[in-house]
């Protein structure tokens, strides 16, 4: 390899590396399913049967100010990211034993849409 390539491909490599990760899923798609499967139950600002969803991303399980969660709720130590929403879709019953939600996405592409969208949803 020519000096000028292995520059050209360090340079490369650093600015890689450098360079934030690009975000899994398609909100635009998640927010679509979000409306077809999640606002029966939730909305994106106001408590409903479930709480709000704005803000959700690093804000920990059963703590949305106005809305009654289960005692099995309160008592996680769940903080909402990737991760905990992806398990908490897939099957939340075994994320958090006594929880009150009995909707489950079976769908992995589904689900990393969905937790795109709900990524986007900053807090106020």
């Amino acid at each position: 390899m020519t000096p000028l390539a292995r520059g050209a491909a360090l340079i490369a490599l650093c600015g890689a590396a450098a360079s934030p990760a690009r975000a899994a899923g398609d909100a635009v798609n998640g927010q679509a399913l979000y409306e077809a499967r999640c606002m029966g139950c939730h909305s994106v600002d106001d408590n409903r049967v479930g709480p709000a969803h704005r803000g959700v991303f690093g804000r920990k399980a059963g703590m949305r100010e106005g809305f009654d969660y289960s005692a099995a709720l309160k008592r996680s130590a769940i903080v909402w990211n990737e991760k905990t929403l992806d398990a908490w879709l897939t099957e939340p019953e075994k994320l958090i034993p006594g929880q009150a939600m009995n909707v489950q996405v079976s769908d992995a592409k589904a689900r990393e849409d969905i937790v795109a969208f709900l990524r986007t949803l900053k807090a106020r």
